[in-house]
């Protein structure tokens, strides 16, 4: 049953994880699908304004005499010399060039206040990040041949690493990820002379909450996609519990087979048992040998028409209905004895009943205190391999309790399983125990009996000297 349930549990967590697998899938393509084709109309106004003002310049008003500066004007005939002469010094001035350049660029960038500028003469009241980035420069020695010195993508050791970008080389801005999707503007400037540059760079603007406002639009994609997930959770879960349902009837059906297999056998043993007397013709010459024989067969038969209603009802319910009522633990164990020596009349038992408590009056259900009592001396019985077998019934009184000892010199049981026997179907794996035969249940329902009376059962077995039962009962009060 529990290796049942695992593997239909691990296969419906598998499946549940491939079904949300695939529909986390699906929702990550739709949303760069959307985030792709997500349009933010102000670009369009930024980007011919900032087009406008980048006619004779680059990068942001300003910066076009920054990089005539430090490409064009101090360092490109050196940088001529070195790229004919020594790669490794071209390789040097290069980098060192491209960081005195962007260390300019980036003091004196205002894209923020042009920016600003564009925003407010267009009344655009929104909040947006960007980014300015170089995406390359190349220098011309001779018309229209260009070295690059800066390729977006490249690691350059002597630049900043924080600004070294995917796109390119970060001038200003604070937005993280700029990308194809938040692109405004791109532009390369160029001239055919010798001695000149090329310059590439783009712009990236995007509002703050990009991510929640594409959320936003994909809400019944979202949404449809929770309710088919919980909808198969749900499915799975009323199918599961359906399942354990159709389990339990299953394993009551068992369960009704296996009880009444082990519980008729003591009534009906008894019951055969008195009926063979009855033909013995010594016995049938006293009257008060037929009356107790016929009493026993009585007692009996009512017992299994109250066994079959018990166990129906414990293998309905799980537990056990209690009748109970004052009674004497004496007069019942006196009969329960007298029943259970007809049933072992072959056997060479010693079995032996002290009434030592002075008070036994005590409130029990007939029936459950008989199945009790009949399981703990059918095991005595069952699990003793001495030649004489020795079974001792006691009761004495201790405060305002009685206290019944069923002790026996059987095999015992260690104490490393004394915890599981009153399991249900537990069986010891001893070979002496394996050859016995039995269900695992004589225990489990003197285990049940005891804690439906709100009884204490406490079980002592020093190892090779058998097993003592001492359960603890009430008084009347």
């Amino acid at each position: 049953m529990k290796k049942s349930k695992f593997t239909y549990i691990v296969i419906a967590v598998v499946s549940f994880l491939a079904l949300t697998s695939v529909q986390a899938y699906l929702i990550y393509n739709t949303f760069k699908l959307r985030n792709d084709q997500y349009k933010i109309p102000e670009k369009k106004i930024v980007r011919e304004r900032y087009e406008r003002e980048m006619t004779n310049e680059n990068l942001f008003p300003g910066a076009g005499k920054i990089v005539d500066r430090y490409i064009e004007n101090d360092n490109i005939y050196l940088l001529e010399n070195y790229y004919k002469k020594d790669s490794a010094q071209f390789e040097l001035l290069k980098q060192r060039m491209l960081d005195s350049t962007w260390q300019a660029l980036t003091a004196r960038n205002n894209m923020d206040s042009l920016l600003t500028d564009i925003l407010q003469n267009n009344d655009i009241h929104e909040t947006f990040r960007y980014a300015l980035v170089l995406n390359a420069i190349d220098v011309a020695f001779e018309s229209n041949r260009y070295i690059p010195l800066y390729e977006a993508g490249r690691f350059y050791p002597l630049l900043n690493v924080a600004a070294q970008k995917p796109m390119g080389l970060l001038i200003g801005g604070n937005l993280k990820k700029p990308g194809r999707h938040n692109l405004v503007s791109s532009l390369t400037l160029s001239s055919t002379r010798p001695y000149s540059y090329r310059i590439s760079f783009s712009l990236f603007m995007d509002t703050d909450d990009r991510t929640l406002t594409i959320l936003k639009l994909m809400w019944p994609l979202l949404l449809l996609s929770v309710l088919s997930v919980l909808g198969v959770v749900t499915i799975f879960f009323a199918t599961y519990m359906n399942w354990l349902r159709q389990r339990k009837l299953s394993d009551m059906k068992s369960d009704f087979i296996n009880n009444i297999t082990h519980e008729l056998h003591t009534p009906l043993a008894a019951i055969a048992v008195a009926g063979k007397s009855l033909r013995n013709d010594r016995i049938n010459e006293r009257k008060e040998n037929i009356l107790a024989l016929t009493d026993v067969i009585e007692r009996q038969s009512c017992r299994l028409r109250q066994l079959i209603t018990q166990v129906l009802d414990i293998t309905a319910s799980g537990k056990i209905a209690l009748n109970k009522s004052p009674q004497s633990v004496h007069q019942h164990l006196e009969e329960i004895l007298l029943d259970f020596r007809l049933k072992y009349t072959e056997e060479n038992i010693l079995l032996e009943l002290h009434k030592d408590a002075r008070q036994a009056e005590a409130e029990i259900d007939p029936f459950w205190f008989a199945t009790m009592v009949f399981n703990l001396l059918d095991n005595a019985v069952k699990y003793n391999t001495s030649k004489d077998k020795r079974i001792t019934v006691s009761t004495r009184n201790n405060k305002k309790q009685l206290e019944l000892r069923i002790e026996d010199n059987g095999i015992g049981i260690p104490a490393a399983v004394q915890r599981y026997v009153f399991d249900k179907f537990y069986r010891h794996t001893r070979q002496e125990v394996t050859q016995i035969k039995g269900l695992g249940l004589g225990l489990y329902y003197v285990k049940q009996c005891v804690e439906a009376h709100g009884w204490d059962l406490q079980t002592v077995s020093p190892p090779g000297k058998g097993t003592l039962f001492l359960i603890s009962i009430p008084l009347l009060q």
